[in-house]
């Protein structure tokens, strides 16, 4: 027995659910407005959010680096971010409030940080990319570089997706 191929959202539910996601994670988890997180990209191989560098976020005066607490929010958060793309992208006939319904079951389980090089820059870039989605748990790959492409921290989680 074969599996029929879900139908694909229409372009326009497609850009409301992306509205509605971006609105999620920038404004309504108000702890990313703190941070100010930005969606960045939606794609579903690799989503990113985007911050950039201000005073509130320096971990180390001396140096005005990025505190590692801010680091490992912003990796756990794109996990996050990446699990409900790849849902969204794996409930692909679903509409904007079904996929956003989804949402709400998702939390982290497990978060490791890997602090690489000094978090030193004006504008930081944080990606996902989803090693397994299976139905009750997502495993995560995270990166964090700078505006130039050096990777500050990487890190690994998994999610409760169901």
């Amino acid at each position: 027995m074969t599996a029929t191929p879900q139908t694909r959202r229409s372009s326009a539910e497609q850009q409301r659910l992306e509205s509605l996601l971006q609105e999620m994670f920038e404004h309504r988890i108000s702890f990313n407005e703190v941070l100010g997180l930005q969606v960045a990209s939606f794609a579903p191989a690799a989503p990113q959010l985007r911050f950039a560098m201000r005073p509130e976020l320096v971990g180390h005066y001396l140096y005005g680096r990025l505190h590692g607490g801010v680091i490992a929010a912003a990796l756990d958060t794109v996990g996050g971010f990446a699990a409900v793309v790849g849902i969204a992208e794996k409930f692909c006939g679903e509409t904007a409030e079904q996929v956003a319904h989804r949402f709400g079951r998702i939390g982290t389980i497990d978060l490791r940080t890997d602090f690489l090089h000094q978090g030193i820059g004006h504008e930081f870039t944080a990606t996902g990319r989803i090693v397994r989605l299976g139905g009750r748990i997502a495993s995560i790959q995270m990166t964090l570089e700078n505006e130039s492409g050096l990777l500050i921290a990487t890190g690994s989680a998994a999610y409760v997706v169901s």
